[in-house]
């Protein structure tokens, strides 16, 4: 039985505040907190052995006494150790408490990673263990798990351990005939293995189960929520307008025939008796944007509203912007657009909210608040949402819940195979851009290393010198005594030291208020910043097309996936554009993955020479965020278990459609708590 975290023992007031910070609320929550991986702690091995860039363990003697200096920002402790092979330096940063816990001449275990600083070897920042302590450690996987500030790996392994010893035991849902036929672990098993599992192969089946559970009820629901949308008939009288087409006609560009193709279906659903459930899966720069604009325009040019909905507020307002142009160089300001943020103030969303209610506003564009109680909207016919990991199968089936349900288009730049698009986007019909327009230049890219960043410099001067702007994309906002890695905040202050003061520097990051993030953007767009230092913000869909540099820091720190969507904010114009990987280690296993996306373009080929790459020891990593509206499963590292998920949910829909029978009755409730099942969707 779930209970609030609060009752756990040692969670207080404050714990429970920063718990909650994390969405932890019940018991549930936390056993549902997966780790993002997992510490392996091997035997001690001897000093003369270490190595630069290698995690390990060490069982020394300290020699010293611990130093603290407060020259930084923060405390910084260092000592000296040594084994009967050699003597090893060591650091800890922000843990001035060490103090009480180290004496000199006493012996212990450190655990963690060697690093090169001023030509010397150093442990970093390892953890510190008693012999007695690490002995019952050793050999054994322990789960690390992503941690609000605040919060410790001690104290979040202890509130799991008392979250699974005060659980009762959790009902089985999965037929013994499933789990026999695809060797499924049993439900409780993988619940415990997943958080501390008795060995690898445990957590193997641990984490298999859970992936399998993800998608089994994934694909339930979607196929549920497709029997439901093709039985509610198009009540929206939209017919195509001769505008649109001089629309087409006006742009700067031409359409691509990939472009061409889907507008036509697009324009078809839209006409057609039945809603438009529609997924437009393109690459990066592939010309999405423009098609979900002119099906907006024709369902407002028929009299209805469209809401077209951005993941983040940047780029709702740059779609904002562009609508809004589009709008004013064909004639048609009258549709009266809106952009509704976080960032728009009180009294301006009275106004926005009673332009939509009275069909004033035609189209409204914003974030996923658009979607909330507070938005009425007069006649919403469709709605367009960007990003289609970020729109998952709840939000689509609260749309049919509507008194008139819209038209639904999405739009995904995450390069799929189509054998598991059709499983993934089961309630939506897909439509592929592959054809990129033909102006664009290919990206030209290379890795170098952080003793070439002059060199990068040096290009960045003659880019800007030619009239053109850059990126510059860093791992972090801010030092990180933790982290070895570069931060925007530091970053940029180094970069306005060493370019000519003429070449103008901006930062932007996640935690700048929206109207700041907003003013550097525009300031980057009108080109009053020649050189923007950014974290991932920049991410998703900006479009600055007189960008045609971009380096990233510490590539090494991204998936190839992020690298490429990364890359994409480049190349938008018509100029020649580039792309700079900095590796910020030596590995070679790093080596190899940029190399991979230093020779291609190609999001498709991409994701499949990482799938290619990806070794045993990557089945250790939890995924806490990503694709879809999976924590553990991984649509390319688990695709056999997405098809045998896939399989399973057709055998039990086509024996029982509406879950009814004894054996299924337990699944059905699953399906309930997911969200995805209700009284009124059950009669197909």
């Amino acid at each position: 039985m779930s209970i609030p975290v609060r009752d756990l023992k040692g969670v207080g007031e404050k714990t429970e505040k920063l718990l909650v910070k994390a969405g932890i609320v019940t018991t549930d929550d936390l056993l549902r907190y997966y780790p993002r991986a997992y510490r392996e702690y091997g035997p001690p091995v001897r000093a003369e052995s270490i190595r630069e860039g290698e995690s390990c363990t060490l069982r020394l003697r300290l020699i010293t006494n611990i130093n603290i200096s407060r020259n930084s920002r923060f405390p910084v402790v260092t000592a000296g150790g040594a084994d009967e092979t050699g003597r090893v330096s060591l650091i800890w940063y922000r843990a001035a408490y060490l103090r009480s816990v180290l004496r000199k001449g006493g012996t212990y275990v450190f655990s963690g990673k060697i690093v090169r600083r001023r030509g010397q070897l150093i442990l970093e920042h390892p953890e510190v263990f008693s012999t007695e302590e690490y002995s019952l450690l050793e050999n054994t996987l322990q789960p690390v798990y992503p941690l609000t500030g605040g919060l410790t790996q001690k104290q979040m392994i202890r509130f799991v351990k008392a979250a699974i010893d005060q659980q009762a035991l959790l009902p089985e849902y999965l037929t013994e005939e499933i789990r026999t036929s695809y060797k499924l672990a049993e439900r409780n098993f993988a619940a415990v293995n997943i958080h501390f599992p008795k060995d690898r192969e445990s957590l193997v089946s641990a984490r298999n189960r859970l992936a399998f559970d993800e998608f089994l009820l994934f694909i339930l629901s979607i196929r549920l929520l497709k029997e439901k949308t093709d039985t509610i008939q198009n009540s929206w009288k939209i017919k195509p307008v001769w505008k649109t087409e001089e629309i087409i006609e006006g742009l700067p560009y031409t359409l691509t025939n990939a472009q061409m193709n889907v507008w036509r279906q697009i324009e078809k659903d839209l006409s057609g008796h039945a809603l438009m459930s529609r997924l437009i899966q393109g690459d990066v720069g592939s010309g999405k944007t423009i098609v979900a604009f002119l099906a907006a325009v024709l369902t407002a040019l028929n009299g209805y509203q469209a809401a077209i909905l951005a993941p983040t507020e940047v780029l709702a307002r740059q779609h904002f912007e562009s609508m809004k142009k589009l709008l004013e160089e064909n004639g048609l300001s009258e549709l009266c657009p809106v952009l509704l943020t976080g960032a728009v103030t009180a009294s301006e969303k009275r106004k926005i909210y009673e332009k939509m209610r009275s069909d004033e506003a035609k189209l409204i564009i914003g974030t996923h608040a658009l979607l909330q109680e507070k938005a009425e909207y007069a006649s919403l016919a469709l709605v367009v949402t960007d990003e289609q990991h970020r729109f998952g199968v709840k939000q689509r089936a609260a749309l049919l819940e509507r008194g008139n349900p819209p038209h639904v288009l999405v739009m995904s730049a995450t390069p799929i195979p189509r054998t598991l698009a059709m499983i993934l986007y089961g309630d939506l019909d897909v439509s592929i851009l592959d054809e990129m327009p033909k102006n664009r230049l290919p990206i030209k890219n290379c890795v170098i290393n952080t003793g070439q960043r002059m060199r990068a410099c040096a290009f960045i001067v003659k880019q800007v010198r030619e009239g053109r702007q850059a990126y510059v994309i860093c791992p972090m906002v801010e030092e990180s005594a933790e982290m070895e890695a570069e931060n925007v905040t530091d970053y940029a202050d180094e970069l306005r030291g060493i370019l000519p003061d003429d070449i103008s520097v901006g930062v932007l990051h996640g935690r700048m208020k929206a109207k700041e993030k907003n003013a550097v953007m525009d300031d980057f767009a009108a080109g009053r910043l020649h050189v923007l230092v950014s974290t991932t913000v920049v991410e998703v869909g900006v479009n600055v097309p007189n960008a045609t540099v971009m380096v990233i820091e510490n590539a090494e720190r991204f998936g190839l996936a992020q690298l490429h969507q990364l890359r994409g904010r480049v190349g938008r114009g018509d100029a020649q554009s580039y792309c700079i990987f900095v590796q910020g280690n030596q590995d070679s296993g790093t080596a190899k993955r940029l190399d991979v996306i230093a020779r291609s373009n190609d999001g498709f080929f991409i994701a499949s020479e990482d799938l290619k790459m990806r070794g045993p020891g990557d089945l250790f990593g939890i995924r806490q965020s990503g694709e879809l509206d999976f924590h553990v499963a991984d649509i390319f590292q688990d695709s056999d278990v997405l098809q045998e998920a896939s399989q399973a949910a057709g055998d039990i829909l086509s024996m029982d459609p509406q879950l009814t029978l004894p054996q299924n009755r337990m699944l059905r409730s699953e399906l309930e708590k997911y969200g995805a099942w209700s009284e009124e969707s059950a009669v197909l």
